[in-house]
């Protein structure tokens, strides 16, 4: 939905454009959510639009996110000329309007679900603060073998990086610094990575968000020290079902994760997938998921970035 307006007479267009998911269960429900989001538009196209954040949060006034999620939506025109799309991008998922977002190098804003429709995708973890060499050459080598892996040809596999909200907060504002995050999304666009924003800090929550959108391969990318924490217990015990359903989530419908090795700053220790010291409640489990080809170790690394 959208809506179209002059924001004083003689002006040029502007144009608000969005895209919601309607979570009721009932038809009339489903309508009258429909309707008060559409009032609620017209009043901040009208009212806020100097004002876009403000603008944005209005939306869901006299709703809540229980009963409709906005995944996309897009300021432009002469009214939003100072507005960065990709700053509201990702306030949707700050104001837990939406789960995940995504924007391309050129910044254009993206609806997930469209985008990931029957889309292969890679998809590499972090904060990347900086986004450093190693990066891209794990993402790469990773691509390479999921790839060769699934007889896929690499430019139709969609590269990711993803940031979760809780890495992009700043301990002391509370809020994202956003300067910081635009230049990081500046910087995995230069490496020809599309930039993806989630509310999720579990590593299993953004492999449902993948899998619920795409029936395609999926493959992730981590570091073999990022690997270690997934694998312990204590990010779990908030699931009936704790480990075991964390990585039920995480490995279902033959998601592979793919491996950087990673060099111990105290020991010089170099930890593979092959030598990784998970915790011995879950080393079976580990065992079983390497054996079966579900964590895979990237093969032509370069050691020069190991120290990084």
């Amino acid at each position: 939905m959208g809506i179209r307006f002059q924001s004083e007479p003689r002006a040029p267009e502007s144009q608000i454009t969005l895209h919601v998911r309607l979570l009721d269960h009932e038809n009339a429900q489903q309508q009258e959510a429909l309707g008060i989001v559409g009032v609620n538009l017209i009043y901040g196209a009208f009212y806020l639009s100097d004002d876009p954040e403000r603008l944005l949060s209005s939306l869901l006034d006299e709703l809540s996110t229980r009963r409709i999620e906005i995944d996309m939506l897009e300021f432009s025109g002469a009214a939003f000329e100072e507005a960065d799309n990709r700053v509201v991008s990702l306030r949707l998922v700050e104001l837990g309007l939406t789960g995940a977002t995504m924007f391309p190098a050129d910044g254009q804003v993206l609806q997930v679900a469209d985008v990931l429709h029957r889309t292969p995708v890679l998809v590499q973890r972090g904060s990347f603060r900086p986004p450093a060499r190693v990066h891209v050459d794990m993402h790469e080598q990773a691509l390479r073998q999921l790839s060769r892996q699934t007889k896929i040809p690499r430019a139709k596999i969609l590269s990711g990086a993803e940031m979760a909200t809780s890495n992009l907060t700043a301990e002391s504002a509370g809020s994202p610094v956003l300067r910081d995050f635009l230049e990081r999304a500046d910087t995995l666009a230069l490496a020809g990575l599309t930039c993806v924003i989630t509310e999720y800090p579990e590593h299993y929550r953004v492999a449902d968000c993948l899998a619920r959108h795409t029936q395609e391969p999926i493959g992730m990318v981590m570091g073999a020290n990022i690997l270690r924490e997934v694998f312990d217990e204590r990010y779990y015990r908030h699931l009936p079902g704790g480990l075991l359903e964390a990585m039920g989530h995480l490995f279902k419908r033959q998601i592979c994760v793919f491996v950087h090795p990673w060099l111990e700053p105290d020991t010089g220790t170099l930890r593979t997938v092959e030598n990784l010291d998970v915790p011995h409640e879950a080393a079976r489990l580990y065992g079983h998921l390497v054996e079966h080809g579900r964590i895979e170790g990237i093969e032509n690394y370069d050691p020069e970035f190991l120290s990084i």
